[in-house]
């Protein structure tokens, strides 16, 4: 056992700047293909954590698994425990519009949501949470340097994959929002909460409107552009 209560991790091990897929594969694949010196940092359950150099950078990598819960509680020991300062989900999505398709890149700004997380927090009114603005004109200059196409919007951060309901998505399409995915709005309150920065870049992997959709291997190992977009921001970040 660690310093907190479900990692391995000592103080120390975990850089303040972290890359977080839900996949604890493509943990593993960062930390393999693009990593320098990097050492894992925690096995428990599974979700691997690696702690290496990108250019010369010092960057984590980990795998929080899916939905709010296990990122809320993940997000919480990294910020709070190991003092991670600036957390950038890197996931796959579903979208909502004709217009994102496969492979598309999209910088969460905002994240709207049916979970009722934020009632943790006991606020008088419903939280709007929100990607770090230092954070996504990172995001956009590491993209831009790197000739990757980006788009920016809201996301739905959704706590049912199997909605009873096949056409509640239509309803979050017709007020813009661009796809869907289940962990950035909890990401985006913790950061607010306790004082980090956060940021979900996501790779659109299926389409509700045209019915494409990659393969799991395609997921694991094939979001390069949105990877290297992301290790990319260590360039801009302070």
């Amino acid at each position: 056992m660690g310093a907190s209560l479900h990692l391995d991790a000592e103080i120390g091990d975990i850089a303040e700047t972290i890359l977080l897929p839900g996949d604890p594969l493509r943990a593993k694949f960062i930390a393999e293909n693009f990593l320098e010196d990097a050492v894992l940092f925690n096995k428990t359950r599974n979700a691997f954590g690696y702690t290496g150099y990108y250019k010369g950078k010092r960057v984590s990598v980990f795998g929080t698994g899916m939905g709010m819960p296990s990122m809320a509680l993940y997000s919480h020991e990294l910020i709070e425990v190991y003092g991670c300062k600036n957390l950038i989900r890197i996931g796959s999505a579903g979208s909502y519009q004709e217009s994102i398709d496969l492979n598309d890149i999209v910088l969460v700004v905002a994240s709207s949501t049916d979970s009722r997380f934020d009632y943790t927090f006991g606020l008088p009114g419903h939280f709007s949470p929100n990607a770090d603005f230092d954070l996504l004109l990172a995001a956009k200059a590491s993209a831009d340097k790197q000739d990757i196409k980006v788009k920016a919007g809201n996301i739905a951060s959704v706590d049912v994959f199997y909605d009873d309901d096949p056409d509640t998505w239509k309803k979050w399409a017709k007020m813009g929002v661009l796809g869907v995915e289940m962990e950035s709005a909890a990401l985006y309150m913790n950061a607010a909460r306790y004082g980090a920065k956060a940021l979900c870049i996501l790779t659109i992997s299926d389409n509700f409107v045209t019915g494409g959709a990659l393969t799991a291997e395609q997921r694991e190992k094939g979001f390069t552009d949105m990877m290297k977009t992301a290790l990319g921001m260590l360039e801009f970040i302070d």
